[in-house]
Parts: structure tokens; C-alpha cells; sequence
């Protein structure tokens, strides 16, 4: 391929303005932030006064792309939870976490490599390079489809009934694990965000949810049960991808960056340097990441059964879409934050850190109140009166999420201070802690023992993201990066 040639270590330590910092733990919307923060221009110092009102607005942003999803994806569980019924929604919601767990773990987030590997050479003219660098991260997401779908397959027939999957939901599962395929891709997101091009991921974001509604509303109406149903969820994910690839594809050809691409070529990724540290690591970093999200789910419904696991599942959905506002506030301040690092500004970062965290935890601790008064009426009109039983458990769970908001400024914080392994290290032992007591916790409690373990896990989180935080303020020499991390 023409241009090509070996990168230097200089250069790929260049990437994405630093991007090897950055935290494989964050949510996809402080992913977004984190992008953003990757085009910061330390010359462009913004006025101190400006600092908190330039956060809102970034939210203001990401907001706009995610409430009309978050509305379309409670009417879509809305509608199959009406249709469905408890215990049949209940097997969906398995089938689909165990779908998307395979996912993650098979899952290289390959975006993170293009704007690490990818930013560089674009920015150089070197088209070459720049190619190179998409097509490895492109065929990494197909070893991770073929690999994820056999895992996802064969997991089915072997987990199935030891995770309580009725007998009709195993062929369903394994025809829905297809779905793994197209779960896993993550190359045209890369692209998208290389480009700046968040607008386009905000609609992606609802496209599936789009899909699935109508097909919800279609199976509902022709009679075609928990088969038909998964069929509709299947195809949103199949909808969201092929509309992510076509953007991508695009945004490429218009910037004429797709001339004498090919599939094969030398040097691979022996002229990255850390390329496969850089990839296992984000792998790892997001699969311990599933501890709270999809692992949650299907404990619950392997020890209580598909029942509560759909009230699990959907309690969490509610206390997510309650909590979404308070979290994209915070997730707006990263590109702050890493543009006051820049400059040197180490006083002005905390104190905006503190007023976007104050902000954002005002902002949660009201939902919190709001979810405990009206979450029970809220389930039954939306859900059904059978899901109402998912309010307490719905409380505890948007509690976790509130304190989960008011430590959300201390990963930015160590990430933008090179504090980044830190963060990890974090997790890492929180995440164990949280496995170790939750199996325990729902046998002895059931659902309330499930949430209360994440509550106790997110004021563990609060205070592990807060110890390294007080420990670089107060060190004398608080002004200057640590590389030890």
C-alpha cells in the first residue's frame, strides 16, 4: 500500500492527543467527552467564569442525542413487558444479557485503537498508515464476531439451565446469539468520533431502539410471542450497525481516505508499538466493567429465576434513564478538565470539578427522591401492574446511581492528572467485592439484596475514586503529571 512505513513510538504516543490515558471504564457517554477531549487545544483558554457554563452546554449536547433514545427504549421494554408478561419478558432479558455479555468479553473496543493509532497519521496526510490502522481494528472486530458468536452459542446449550432459562428460551438463545455479530463491531465508531462526528452516533444510539419498538408493536399486534419478540430486538441490532457502518463508510469516501484501501498488506501491527498491550487492555478493562451491568442480571435470574430478573433488568433500565441527566453533566466536564490540565490551571480544575460534581449529585440525590415517590405508579402505567414489584429494588438501584454521580468527577480528574491506573486499580478491586457479595446477598435477599450490593459497592467506588484524588491535591509537587500509573 502506498505511504506506508513504520510509526514511531513518538508518533503513536502522540495519538489522539494522549489518548493511551484515557479510561476503558468510562460510560459510552463519557466516552464521547473523552473523544472530544482528544481535539483540545490547550491555546484555546476559556475564562474561568465560562468553565461551568461551557459543561452545561457540552451536556446540553449529549443530552439532546440520548433523551429521545432513553424515552424510545422505555417504550420499546414498555411494550414487550405489556405483551410479553412477566416471566416470558423475564427469558428476553436473559437471552439479551447473555447476548451482550458474550459481547463485551469478545468485544476488542477496536474504537479506542483507531483514535489512538489512527489520529496521528490522519492528521500527518500519512493515508497509508491511517488505512492500516482501520483495517487491523476492522479485522479485529470480525475475529471478535466469529469468536463471539461460538462462545455465545455454545454457552447457551451449557449455561442455559444452570442460569434458569426455560426450555423454550435455549433455541431461541442460540439463534439470538447470531446477534453477538453485530454487537461486537466498534471500527466505524472510531471512525465516526476521529471525525467528530457525534451527531451522527446520537442518532445511531436510537436506531435499534427505533427498530425494536416497531417490531415490538408489529409482534404485539400479530400474535407472534416471546419468538417474534426476540426476533424484533434481534433486528435493532442489526439495524444499528449496518446504519453505523454506512456513515462511516461515508465520512471516509467524502474525505477520499478509501482510495487504495485493501484487505491485505505487510506489517500488520508490528509497526504500532503496544498495539496489543493497547487492545488486550481495553478488552480486560471493559469485560471487569460487566460486574455491574450484564453479570447482575443474569445472577439474578440464575438464583431467582426469570422473574425477577426482569424486574431487575428493568428497575435498572428506569434508575439508568432517571440517572442519565446528572451523568452526562459530569461526563461534559472532561474535555474542561483536560484543557485546564494543559494550561495549568490545577486550582481552577478542582474547583470546577467540585461544582460539576455538586451539580450532578444535586441533581441524582432529587431524581432519588423523585424514583422513591412515584417509581410504583411509573412501573405499572409504563410496564404493567405485574412490574411493579420492581420499585423497591428500582430504588436501591437509582440510589447506587446517585452516589455513582457524586463520584464521577474523580475518575476524570485522575485521568486528566495522568492518574489513570489508579482509576483502574480501583476497579478492578471493587468490581471483585461486588461479585464476591452479590451471589450471597440475593440468596439471603433476593432482589433488595442485589440492589443493596450495589449501593454498598458505589460508596466503595466513591471512596477508592476519592483517596487517590486527596493524595495528588495534597502532594507538593500536585502540579505535575504522574507517569508511575
Amino acid at each position: 500500500m502506498s505511504g506506508e512505513r513504520e510509526i514511531t513510538p513518538a508518533e503513536t504516543a502522540g495519538s489522539a492527543g494522549g489518548q493511551e490515558s484515557q479510561s476503558p471504564f468510562a460510560s459510552d457517554d463519557l466516552n464521547d467527552a473523552l473523544a472530544q477531549a482528544a481535539a483540545v487545544d490547550p491555546g484555546s483558554e476559556t475564562p474561568a467564569a465560562g468553565k461551568l457554563g461551557q459543561v452545561v452546554k457540552n451536556a446540553g449536547v449529549l443530552l439532546s442525542g440520548k433523551t429521545a433514545n432513553a424515552v424510545i427504549s422505555l417504550g420499546y421494554m414498555g411494550v414487550s413487558a405489556h405483551y410479553l408478561g412477566l416471566d416470558a419478558m423475564g427469558a428476553l432479558v436473559l437471552i439479551n444479557a447473555f447476548a451482550m455479555a458474550v459481547g463485551e468479553v469478545a468485544k476488542f473496543q477496536s474504537w479506542q485503537a483507531v483514535l489512538h493509532y489512527g489520529a496521528g497519521p490522519l492528521h500527518e496526510g500519512r493515508i497509508g498508515d491511517f488505512q492500516r490502522v482501520v483495517r487491523l481494528s476492522l479485522l479485529l472486530d470480525l475475529a471478535s464476531a466469529i469468536v463471539g458468536v461460538i462462545i455465545g452459542v455454545a454457552g447457551i446449550h451449557v449455561f442455559g439451565h444452570i442460569l434458569r432459562w426455560p426450555d423454550e428460551a435455549v433455541p431461541i438463545g442460540t439463534v439470538y446469539a447470531v446477534s453477538i455479530a453485530f454487537m461486537v463491531a466498534a471500527t466505524p465508531t472510531g471512525v465516526l468520533r476521529l471525525f467528530d462526528r457525534f451527531d451522527i452516533l446520537a442518532i445511531q444510539s436510537g436506531v435499534s431502539s427505533i427498530v425494536r419498538l416497531a417490531g415490538a408493536l408489529l409482534v404485539m399486534a400479530l400474535g407472534w410471542g416471546l419468538e417474534g419478540m426476540a426476533a424484533a430486538w434481534f433486528l435493532g441490532n442489526v439495524a444499528a450497525l449496518i446504519y453505523l457502518f454506512g456513515a462511516a463508510w461515508r465520512e471516509l469516501k467524502v474525505r477520499d481516505l478509501l482510495k487504495g484501501f485493501r484487505w491485505r498488506g505487510v506489517g500488520f501491527a508490528s509497526d504500532f508499538p503496544g498495539f496489543w498491550r493497547f487492545v488486550w487492555s481495553t478488552n480486560l478493562t471493559a469485560t471487569l466493567d460487566l460486574a455491574f451491568t450484564h453479570v447482575g442480571t443474569l445472577t439474578v435470574g440464575a438464583i431467582t429465576g426469570p422473574g425477577p430478573a426482569a424486574l431487575f433488568r428493568i428497575a435498572r433500565q428506569v434508575s439508568d434513564a432517571l440517572s442519565k441527566p446528572a451523568k452526562l453533566v459530569v461526563a461534559a466536564l472532561y474535555p474542561e478538565l483536560a484543557r485546564m490540565w494543559a494550561l495549568g490551571d490545577h486550582k481552577g480544575l478542582v474547583k470546577l470539578a467540585i461544582q460539576v460534581g455538586l451539580i450532578g449529585g444535586a441533581a441524582a440525590t432529587v431524581l432519588l427522591v423523585v424514583a422513591s415517590v412515584a417509581g410504583r405508579p411509573f412501573l405499572g402505567f409504563v410496564m404493567g401492574h405485574q412490574f411493579e414489584a420492581a420499585a423497591p429494588v428500582m430504588t436501591w438501584l437509582v440510589a447506587a446511581a446517585a452516589i455513582g454521580v457524586w463520584a464521577l468527577p474523580f475518575e476524570p480528574m485522575l485521568i486528566s492528572t495522568g492518574r489513570a491506573g489508579s482509576a483502574v486499580i480501583v476497579r478492578l478491586i471493587v468490581s471483585a467485592l461486588y461479585l464476591a457479595a452479590l451471589f450471597p446477598a440475593v440468596h439471603a435477599y433476593g432482589l433488595i439484596g442485589a440492589g443493596a450490593a450495589e449501593v454498598v459497592a458505589s460508596i466503595l467506588m466513591f471512596t477508592g475514586m476519592l483517596i487517590p484524588v486527596l493524595h495528588w491535591y495534597r502532594a507538593p509537587s500536585a502540579g505535575a503529571p504522574d507517569r508511575s500509573n
